[in-house]
Protein backbone atom coordinates (compact mmCIF):
# COMPACT_ATOMS: atom_id res chain seq x y z
CA UNK A 1 0.00 0.00 0.00
CA UNK A 2 3.11 2.61 -0.16
CA UNK A 3 3.13 5.05 -3.09
CA UNK A 4 5.62 7.47 -3.53
CA UNK A 5 5.34 11.14 -1.85
CA UNK A 6 3.60 13.57 -3.14
CA UNK A 7 3.31 16.94 -2.45
CA UNK A 8 -0.08 18.59 -1.36
CA UNK A 9 -0.79 22.46 -2.35
CA UNK A 10 -4.26 23.22 -1.15
CA UNK A 11 -5.17 26.14 -3.91
CA UNK A 12 -7.83 28.76 -3.41
CA UNK A 13 -9.76 30.98 -5.27
CA UNK A 14 -7.70 34.57 -6.18
CA UNK A 15 -9.95 36.81 -4.60
CA UNK A 16 -9.80 40.62 -3.04
CA UNK A 17 -11.41 41.89 -0.01
CA UNK A 18 -11.18 45.54 1.12
CA UNK A 19 -12.63 47.08 3.70
CA UNK A 20 -13.80 50.51 3.70
CA UNK A 21 -12.50 53.06 6.34
CA UNK A 22 -14.35 55.21 8.87
CA UNK A 23 -12.86 58.56 8.41
CA UNK A 24 -14.07 61.98 9.56
CA UNK A 25 -15.85 64.48 6.87
CA UNK A 26 -15.04 68.04 7.23
CA UNK A 27 -17.96 70.75 7.73
CA UNK A 28 -18.77 73.53 9.23
CA UNK A 29 -18.43 73.68 13.29
CA UNK A 30 -16.85 70.67 13.26
CA UNK A 31 -13.71 69.22 14.65
CA UNK A 32 -11.54 66.93 13.23
CA UNK A 33 -12.56 64.18 15.43
CA UNK A 34 -16.70 64.98 15.68
CA UNK A 35 -19.22 65.66 13.68
CA UNK A 36 -22.56 68.22 14.58
CA UNK A 37 -25.70 67.83 13.19
CA UNK A 38 -28.71 70.26 14.06
CA UNK A 39 -32.31 69.73 14.55
CA UNK A 40 -34.83 71.94 14.35
CA UNK A 41 -38.04 71.72 16.37
CA UNK A 42 -40.37 73.44 18.41
CA UNK A 43 -40.91 73.82 22.33
CA UNK A 44 -43.95 74.77 23.96
CA UNK A 45 -43.52 77.35 26.79
CA UNK A 46 -45.52 77.80 29.95
CA UNK A 47 -47.95 80.39 28.51
CA UNK A 48 -48.65 78.12 25.69
CA UNK A 49 -46.37 79.80 22.95
CA UNK A 50 -44.38 77.83 20.66
CA UNK A 51 -40.36 79.04 19.75
CA UNK A 52 -38.42 76.74 17.64
CA UNK A 53 -35.16 75.02 19.76
CA UNK A 54 -32.35 73.60 17.85
CA UNK A 55 -31.27 70.63 19.38
CA UNK A 56 -27.07 69.10 18.61
CA UNK A 57 -26.05 65.68 18.04
CA UNK A 58 -22.43 64.66 18.17
CA UNK A 59 -21.55 61.42 16.59
CA UNK A 60 -17.71 60.49 17.27
CA UNK A 61 -15.80 59.70 13.92
CA UNK A 62 -13.07 57.08 14.45
CA UNK A 63 -9.60 58.64 13.04
CA UNK A 64 -8.30 56.52 9.97
CA UNK A 65 -4.90 55.39 10.82
CA UNK A 66 -4.00 53.71 7.40
CA UNK A 67 -4.75 50.76 5.28
CA UNK A 68 -2.54 47.46 6.23
CA UNK A 69 -2.29 45.44 3.02
CA UNK A 70 -2.00 41.22 3.50
CA UNK A 71 -1.67 38.19 1.44
CA UNK A 72 -3.92 35.02 2.58
CA UNK A 73 -4.33 31.59 1.23
CA UNK A 74 -8.77 31.27 1.57
CA UNK A 75 -9.07 28.43 4.21
CA UNK A 76 -8.44 29.00 6.98
CA UNK A 77 -6.79 32.24 6.92
CA UNK A 78 -8.30 34.88 4.76
CA UNK A 79 -11.81 33.91 6.79
CA UNK A 80 -10.27 34.59 9.60
CA UNK A 81 -9.02 37.84 8.41
CA UNK A 82 -12.36 38.75 7.49
CA UNK A 83 -13.69 38.69 10.81
CA UNK A 84 -10.53 40.26 11.89
CA UNK A 85 -11.34 43.56 9.74
CA UNK A 86 -14.55 44.36 11.39
CA UNK A 87 -12.58 44.98 14.57
CA UNK A 88 -9.78 46.86 13.21
CA UNK A 89 -12.34 49.46 11.73
CA UNK A 90 -13.30 50.27 14.73
CA UNK A 91 -9.80 51.00 15.62
CA UNK A 92 -9.03 53.06 12.59
CA UNK A 93 -7.27 50.63 10.34
CA UNK A 94 -8.34 49.54 6.79
CA UNK A 95 -7.76 45.93 6.48
CA UNK A 96 -7.04 44.94 2.56
CA UNK A 97 -7.01 41.66 2.11
CA UNK A 98 -5.80 39.43 -1.21
CA UNK A 99 -6.31 36.00 -1.54
CA UNK A 100 -3.63 33.83 -3.15
CA UNK A 101 -3.86 30.23 -4.77
CA UNK A 102 -0.14 29.55 -3.80
CA UNK A 103 2.55 29.30 -1.84
CA UNK A 104 5.38 31.29 -3.39
CA UNK A 105 3.55 34.90 -4.44
CA UNK A 106 2.59 35.71 -0.89
CA UNK A 107 5.95 35.54 0.55
CA UNK A 108 7.30 37.64 -2.91
CA UNK A 109 4.85 40.39 -2.93
CA UNK A 110 5.95 40.73 1.18
CA UNK A 111 9.45 41.00 0.46
CA UNK A 112 9.05 43.22 -2.74
CA UNK A 113 7.14 45.67 -0.22
CA UNK A 114 3.99 45.74 -2.47
CA UNK A 115 2.14 44.19 0.97
CA UNK A 116 2.72 44.42 4.43
CA UNK A 117 2.35 40.90 6.01
CA UNK A 118 1.02 37.56 4.79
CA UNK A 119 -0.88 34.53 6.93
CA UNK A 120 -0.35 31.47 5.03
CA UNK A 121 2.61 29.25 6.25
CA UNK A 122 4.19 27.52 9.56
CA UNK A 123 7.57 28.51 10.63
CA UNK A 124 9.61 25.78 8.82
CA UNK A 125 7.97 26.99 5.86
CA UNK A 126 8.83 30.55 6.23
CA UNK A 127 12.52 29.68 6.84
CA UNK A 128 12.58 26.92 4.26
CA UNK A 129 11.79 29.86 1.91
CA UNK A 130 13.92 32.50 2.89
CA UNK A 131 16.90 30.54 2.99
CA UNK A 132 16.12 29.27 -1.08
CA UNK A 133 15.03 32.02 -2.30
CA UNK A 134 17.19 34.81 -0.35
CA UNK A 135 14.34 37.10 1.63
CA UNK A 136 14.36 38.79 4.31
CA UNK A 137 10.87 37.56 5.84
CA UNK A 138 10.66 37.15 9.68
CA UNK A 139 7.66 35.96 11.99
CA UNK A 140 5.64 39.28 13.59
CA UNK A 141 3.19 37.33 15.47
CA UNK A 142 1.94 33.14 15.90
CA UNK A 143 -1.84 32.76 15.23
CA UNK A 144 -3.51 29.34 15.23
CA UNK A 145 -1.86 25.91 14.35
CA UNK A 146 -3.98 22.63 12.66
CA UNK A 147 -3.84 19.68 14.64
CA UNK A 148 -3.12 16.61 13.40
CA UNK A 149 -5.31 13.79 15.10
CA UNK A 150 -5.92 10.27 14.94
CA UNK A 151 -9.47 8.68 13.62
CA UNK A 152 -11.16 5.98 13.87
CA UNK A 153 -11.15 3.07 10.77
CA UNK A 154 -11.74 -0.36 11.55
CA UNK A 155 -11.38 0.29 15.60
CA UNK A 156 -12.60 3.42 17.86
CA UNK A 157 -10.62 2.93 20.86
CA UNK A 158 -6.51 2.72 21.01
CA UNK A 159 -6.67 0.28 23.91
CA UNK A 160 -7.77 -2.42 21.28
CA UNK A 161 -5.02 -2.22 19.29
CA UNK A 162 -4.04 -5.49 18.97
CA UNK A 163 -0.35 -7.07 17.05
CA UNK A 164 -0.06 -6.67 13.44
CA UNK A 165 -2.58 -3.58 13.76
CA UNK A 166 -1.94 -1.28 10.25
CA UNK A 167 -2.54 2.67 11.00
CA UNK A 168 -2.49 4.99 8.14
CA UNK A 169 -0.32 8.17 7.89
CA UNK A 170 0.67 10.70 5.40
CA UNK A 171 3.81 10.23 3.63
CA UNK A 172 5.49 13.16 2.97
CA UNK A 173 8.46 14.77 5.08
CA UNK A 174 6.62 17.32 7.22
CA UNK A 175 3.41 15.52 7.87
CA UNK A 176 4.50 11.78 8.25
CA UNK A 177 7.07 13.12 10.84
CA UNK A 178 3.97 14.97 12.91
CA UNK A 179 2.21 11.78 12.53
CA UNK A 180 4.76 9.38 14.11
CA UNK A 181 5.04 12.22 16.93
CA UNK A 182 1.34 12.05 17.87
CA UNK A 183 1.28 8.10 17.64
CA UNK A 184 4.76 8.43 19.64
CA UNK A 185 3.06 10.62 22.62
CA UNK A 186 -0.31 7.91 22.68
CA UNK A 187 2.32 5.06 23.59
CA UNK A 188 1.66 3.01 20.47
CA UNK A 189 5.55 3.67 18.89
CA UNK A 190 8.87 4.91 20.22
CA UNK A 191 11.31 6.78 18.15
CA UNK A 192 14.86 7.18 18.05
CA UNK A 193 16.28 9.89 20.37
CA UNK A 194 16.56 13.01 18.14
CA UNK A 195 14.18 12.16 15.48
CA UNK A 196 11.44 14.49 15.76
CA UNK A 197 10.47 16.34 13.22
CA UNK A 198 12.19 14.79 10.49
CA UNK A 199 11.06 11.34 11.60
CA UNK A 200 10.59 8.59 9.06
CA UNK A 201 9.32 5.09 9.61
CA UNK A 202 13.02 4.29 9.99
CA UNK A 203 13.61 6.06 12.69
CA UNK A 204 10.78 3.94 14.92
CA UNK A 205 12.89 2.59 17.66
CA UNK A 206 10.07 0.81 19.59
CA UNK A 207 6.93 -0.81 18.33
CA UNK A 208 5.48 -3.58 20.84
CA UNK A 209 2.70 -4.42 18.75
CA UNK A 210 4.42 -4.36 15.62
CA UNK A 211 1.88 -2.19 14.14
CA UNK A 212 2.19 -2.13 10.43
CA UNK A 213 2.56 2.04 9.86
CA UNK A 214 1.16 2.48 6.13
CA UNK A 215 2.39 5.40 4.15
CA UNK A 216 -0.04 6.88 2.20
CA UNK A 217 -0.82 10.29 0.06
CA UNK A 218 -1.67 12.54 2.59
CA UNK A 219 -5.35 13.20 0.30
CA UNK A 220 -5.32 9.21 0.17
CA UNK A 221 -5.52 8.41 3.95
CA UNK A 222 -8.72 8.81 4.84
CA UNK A 223 -10.04 6.54 2.10
CA UNK A 224 -8.84 3.56 3.56
CA UNK A 225 -10.39 3.69 7.15
CA UNK A 226 -12.52 0.22 6.08
CA UNK A 227 -8.73 -1.28 6.01
CA UNK A 228 -6.93 -0.03 8.62
CA UNK A 229 -7.50 0.19 12.60
CA UNK A 230 -6.78 3.84 12.41
CA UNK A 231 -5.44 6.43 10.62
CA UNK A 232 -3.68 9.82 10.97
CA UNK A 233 -5.19 12.82 9.76
CA UNK A 234 -4.39 17.05 9.75
CA UNK A 235 -7.38 19.33 10.33
CA UNK A 236 -8.45 19.64 6.72
CA UNK A 237 -8.10 16.28 5.76
CA UNK A 238 -9.77 15.48 8.38
CA UNK A 239 -12.84 18.16 7.68
CA UNK A 240 -13.19 17.06 4.05
CA UNK A 241 -13.18 13.36 5.35
CA UNK A 242 -16.56 14.70 7.09
CA UNK A 243 -14.84 14.20 10.48
CA UNK A 244 -15.51 16.13 13.40
CA UNK A 245 -12.04 17.29 14.85
CA UNK A 246 -13.40 17.95 18.48
CA UNK A 247 -15.65 14.94 18.79
CA UNK A 248 -13.91 12.08 16.27
CA UNK A 249 -11.16 12.32 16.95
CA UNK A 250 -9.85 9.36 19.64
CA UNK A 251 -6.06 11.53 20.13
CA UNK A 252 -4.64 14.86 18.44
CA UNK A 253 -2.03 17.36 18.72
CA UNK A 254 -1.87 19.32 22.39
CA UNK A 255 -0.92 22.73 22.24
CA UNK A 256 1.77 22.13 23.88
CA UNK A 257 3.01 19.68 21.57
CA UNK A 258 6.45 19.93 19.76
CA UNK A 259 4.36 20.20 16.50
CA UNK A 260 2.18 22.52 17.75
CA UNK A 261 4.52 24.56 18.63
CA UNK A 262 6.38 24.30 15.50
CA UNK A 263 3.57 24.65 12.82
CA UNK A 264 2.36 27.38 14.26
CA UNK A 265 0.51 29.28 11.26
CA UNK A 266 2.20 33.32 12.07
CA UNK A 267 2.08 36.84 10.62
CA UNK A 268 4.91 37.28 8.21
CA UNK A 269 6.45 40.83 7.66
CA UNK A 270 9.47 41.59 5.63
CA UNK A 271 12.65 42.26 9.03
CA UNK A 272 12.10 45.92 10.35
CA UNK A 273 8.63 45.87 10.18
CA UNK A 274 7.75 43.55 13.04
CA UNK A 275 7.25 46.05 15.66
CA UNK A 276 5.30 48.84 13.05
CA UNK A 277 2.01 50.37 14.61
CA UNK A 278 -0.51 48.85 11.51
CA UNK A 279 1.27 45.19 12.33
CA UNK A 280 1.00 45.12 15.74
CA UNK A 281 -2.97 46.18 15.41
CA UNK A 282 -3.30 43.07 13.29
CA UNK A 283 -1.64 40.62 15.61
CA UNK A 284 -2.85 41.79 18.57
CA UNK A 285 -6.60 41.60 16.85
CA UNK A 286 -5.80 38.46 15.60
CA UNK A 287 -4.77 37.26 19.21
CA UNK A 288 -8.31 38.82 20.35
CA UNK A 289 -10.43 36.81 22.98
CA UNK A 290 -13.24 37.64 19.88
CA UNK A 291 -10.92 36.32 17.23
CA UNK A 292 -10.18 32.83 19.62
CA UNK A 293 -13.88 32.47 19.79
CA UNK A 294 -14.47 32.57 16.13
CA UNK A 295 -11.63 30.37 15.06
CA UNK A 296 -13.67 27.66 18.00
CA UNK A 297 -16.78 27.96 16.79
CA UNK A 298 -16.09 28.03 13.33
CA UNK A 299 -13.39 25.19 12.80
CA UNK A 300 -15.00 22.67 15.14
CA UNK A 301 -11.47 21.59 16.48
CA UNK A 302 -10.06 21.74 12.97
CA UNK A 303 -7.96 25.03 13.61
CA UNK A 304 -6.92 26.12 17.30
CA UNK A 305 -5.89 29.20 18.80
CA UNK A 306 -2.23 29.14 19.66
CA UNK A 307 -1.37 29.97 23.32
CA UNK A 308 2.16 31.18 23.78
Amino acid sequence: MKKNIVSVILAGVVATGVLAGCGSTAATGTTADTAESQAVGTETQADGTATESTKVTETTAVETKGTIKIAASATPHAEILEEAKKILATEGWNLDITVFNDYVQPNEVVEAGDFDANYFQHVPYLESFNKEKGTHLVTAGKIHYEPFGIYPGTKTDLNDLEEGDAIAVPNDTTNEARALLLLQDNGIITLKEGAGLTATINDIAENPKKIDIVELEAAQVARVTDEVAFVVLNGNYALEAGYSVSKDAVAYETSDSEAAKTYVNIIAVKEGNENTESIQALVNVLKSDEIKAFIQNTYDGAVIPFEE
